[in-house]
């Protein structure tokens, strides 16, 4: 028989916050100077064209550089991911380049990591940096400022609109940090703009299937809709099938503008269909490699490493197609 439950549920609890306080005090894993490297990259899924371009990029620069690359697929699936980096540290890896697919879930992922001495460095997401810091729990975080994104999406639609519409949102994946952050600086704009609606805003799961499915009900549901901001441009191509099917007109008679920089949207663009496009980089492979060697050789590294994002209208479109991912 337990006598005093709530002393032992205080002194686990206790524990854990004095185990999360010492993993926070240690000082970020070092990375000895070596030739040749094995780290992992922990993917989180492979569903859509930018991931695959993501991967493909991180595989050439392994290559490229004679460096051991231990690869996992997470899926989709947070659980799984945090599984796959458990694995690395496992393999002994010396470094963990993490794409997390949730803000939330893989802090325990980063920590652990820490706690074994592999240095981590996120790409293209963050993890929630109340529980997280970059410098002190992982390197850095190399990406794309995703508020900007969605400020930049948000301010051609006003322009493009004459300042008057009604805007259906396909958000990502619940949780994310693009997810969230396109959806905050588009936010801000639309906010300013009186004559600027959402009308609806619903999770696509930055999947093109799944962005055709909630563009068909929230079309239905809001039949007066005159734009459409989805946070990725595989929600944005389904959306276009929705649209056409339901005897809208993308491009004439509804808006639609994105995020991503796929080759599909930029043809998009110049069919006309697609308005516009704000670039999000998926080729992180030189940067994110350079960026270890240099942490390995001891240099001060910025706990923010920005990538440079283009935007693409009617005026550029047709010339980028072919270099597209």
């Amino acid at each position: 028989m337990i006598k005093h439950p709530l002393r032992i549920l205080t002194m686990g609890l206790a524990l854990t916050a004095a185990t999360l306080a010492a993993a926070a005090a240690q000082d970020l894993p070092k990375m000895k100077q070596k030739q040749a490297y094995k780290v992992g990259f922990a993917q989180t899924e492979s569903n859509n064209p930018w991931r695959i371009a993501q991967t493909e990029s991180m595989k050439a620069e392994a290559q490229k550089q004679g460096w051991q690359l231990v690869y996992t697929d997470a899926a989709g699936s947070a659980a799984k991911q945090v599984a796959d980096v458990d694995s690395m540290i496992a393999q002994g890896v010396d470094l963990i380049f993490l794409a997390p697919r949730e803000e939330k879930p893989l802090v325990a992922a980063v920590m652990k990591a820490k706690r074994a001495g592999i240095p981590v460095i996120l790409l293209d997401r963050r993890v929630d940096e109340t529980q997280a810091k970059p410098g002190r729990d992982y390197v850095t975080f190399i990406g794309s400022d995703f508020i900007d994104q969605g400020r930049r999406a948000a301010e051609w639609l006003v322009k493009s609109t004459g300042g008057n519409a009604k805007i259906i949102e396909l958000q990502g994946t619940v949780g994310s940090s693009p997810a969230n952050d396109r959806r905050k600086g588009f936010a801000e704009v639309i906010a300013k703009n009186p004559g600027m609606q959402i009308v609806a805003s619903q999770s696509g799961d930055f999947v093109r299937d799944k962005g055709r499915q909630v563009m068909e009900t929230l079309l239905q549901a809001n039949p007066q809709a005159t734009a459409v901001y989805a946070h990725n441009d595989e929600m944005a191509i389904g959306a276009l099938a929705a649209l056409e099917a339901a005897g809208r007109k993308p491009g004439k008679d509804i808006t639609v503008v994105s995020i991503d920089g796929t080759r599909d949207a930029l043809q998009g663009i110049v069919d006309g269909k697609i308005g516009a496009v704000v670039e999000s980089n998926p080729r992180f492979g030189p940067k994110a490699f350079e960026t270890a060697r240099r942490y390995a050789a001891g240099e001060k590294i910025d706990p923010w490493i920005k990538v440079p994002d283009n935007f693409y209208e009617a005026s550029n479109a047709a010339e980028s197609v072919a270099s597209a991912y």
